[in-house]
């Protein structure tokens, strides 16, 4: 089986993991800028994690002959000081041209807040100013509603924005038909705690169809499994889908979003 990995935070896993991805079928992985685990406190730490995802990261993955992507953006998490953002987003706009790079994200909210809504819509108007993809973040729990909602009307806002070039990541049963009726892709995330198991992740894409939609581990910090979107592969299999299914699901799916930068190959 072979399958992309479009949502994989590898800064946080050991190399074992990339081993253990490359066995199990993958052939590219897809990193996009998130937390370090901790705030940081000035935007040279942002340029060295940049650095570490544009360079470093590509040569780690390569050792196991995975291709790696990347995205940069100024997570949501660390949004609230906004003269530590505006500083962070003037390091971006010469590294979208580095050859692993595939867009803006992830990018969106986290709590909810005016502060992270003004960030959020700096780089989509960052995207919209550079012609780049974008992956977004929704946020947990009880704030997801609102605030893919929130998101998904400051995309709209963007006339320039195609929807077909966004990915709104970590979709649940509430909101992956919101997502998904406004011409969105959409991302499922697989976690052990928290977000949704495989079981549920087939239920969703059973309710509102496979198109515009892909599987993803969001592997990080926490409680998370670099593996989830091959387990979910052998759930597919128990409940009755083929081969073709599952590669069209785990492979195409994502390759034809990412195909959209020509940046994205495999070869």
């Amino acid at each position: 089986m072979r399958y992309i990995e479009p949502h994989g935070h590898m800064v946080s896993r050991t190399t074992d993991d990339y081993a253990a991805m490359a066995h199990a079928g993958c052939v590219a992985i897809c990193e996009p800028a998130f937390w370090a685990g901790f705030d940081r406190s000035s935007a040279d730490g942002f340029a060295d994690y940049f650095r570490q995802l544009t360079e470093y990261e590509p040569k780690r993955a390569a050792r196991f002959h995975l291709r790696h992507f990347c995205w940069l953006c100024l997570n949501p998490k660390e949004s609230e000081d906004l003269g530590l953002a505006k500083e962070v987003l003037s390091l971006i706009p010469p590294l979208l041209d580095k050859p692993n790079v595939l867009g803006v994200g992830e990018i969106g909210l986290n709590k909810n807040s005016r502060n992270e809504l003004m960030v959020l819509e700096n780089h989509i108007q960052m995207a919209a100013d550079h012609g780049q993809m974008i992956l977004v973040h929704t946020p947990h729990l009880e704030d997801k509603l609102k605030g893919t909602r929130l998101i998904l009307d400051a995309l709209k806002n963007h006339s320039s924005i195609d929807p077909s070039r966004v990915i709104v990541d970590h979709v649940e049963e509430h909101t992956a038909p919101l997502v998904l009726e406004a011409g969105f892709w959409a991302g499922i995330t697989l976690y052990p705690e928290s977000k949704t198991t495989p079981n549920r992740a087939i239920d969703i894409l059973e309710l509102y169809g496979h198109e515009r939609l892909w599987l993803n581990s969001a592997c990080d910090w926490g409680v998370s499994d670099p593996l989830a979107v091959p387990r979910t592969a052998l759930e597919l299999r128990r409940r009755g889908y083929d081969a073709a299914f599952i590669d069209r699901l785990l492979y195409q799916n994502p390759a034809t979003f990412l195909a959209q930068n020509p940046k994205f190959t495999l070869e």
